[in-house]
C-alpha cells in the first residue's frame, strides 16, 4: 500500500508541477498575447499615420506618369478620385479605337498634357488645385 500511496503522491506532485508549469506559461502567453496587441497597434497606427501624411509629391508623380503612359484611359482620374471624369475619358478612349482612332487621340493628348501640368506644378500646388481643391480638368 505505501507504494501506491508514494506514487500517488508522485503523481499528484507531477499533476500539481505540471498545472503550475502551464498556469505560468499561460500568464506569459497572455503578457506575449497583450504585447502583441499593442505592436500590431503601433504598427497600424504608424503604417496609417505613414499612408495618410505620404507626400502629394508620391501621388504627383503617379497620376503625372499614368496621365502621360494611360492618359486615354483615364487612370489617373480614377486615382485622384474624379470617376466621372475617368469614366468619360475611359468610355472615350475605348470607343476612339472603334471609330478610326481620332476620339482616342484626343483623349491621349489630354492625358498628356494634363500629365505634364501635374509634374511641373510644385506639390503645394498640385495638392491644392487637384486633391483639396477637386479641379478634375486641366
Amino acid at each position: 500500500m505505501s507504494d501506491e500511496k508514494k506514487l500517488s503522491d508522485d503523481l499528484d506532485d507531477i499533476i500539481g508541477d505540471a498545472k503550475e508549469g502551464a498556469k505560468k506559461v499561460a500568464d506569459k502567453a497572455g503578457e506575449l498575447a497583450d504585447d502583441a496587441k499593442e505592436v500590431a497597434k503601433e504598427f497600424a497606427d504608424s503604417a496609417k499615420e505613414a499612408f495618410n501624411s505620404a507626400s502629394s509629391e508620391n501621388k504627383k508623380v503617379l497620376v503625372g506618369l499614368l496621365a502621360i503612359l494611360l492618359g486615354w484611359l483615364g487612370v489617373h482620374k480614377f486615382i485622384l478620385g474624379y470617376q466621372k471624369e475617368g469614366i468619360i475619358m475611359a468610355v472615350v478612349g475605348v470607343l476612339g479605337w472603334f471609330l478610326c482612332g481620332i476620339p482616342t487621340m484626343i483623349v491621349s493628348v489630354v492625358g498628356l498634357v494634363e500629365g505634364i501640368i501635374y509634374l511641373t506644378k510644385s506639390d503645394k500646388e498640385f495638392y491644392n488645385t487637384y486633391q483639396a481643391g477637386k479641379k478634375p480638368w486641366f
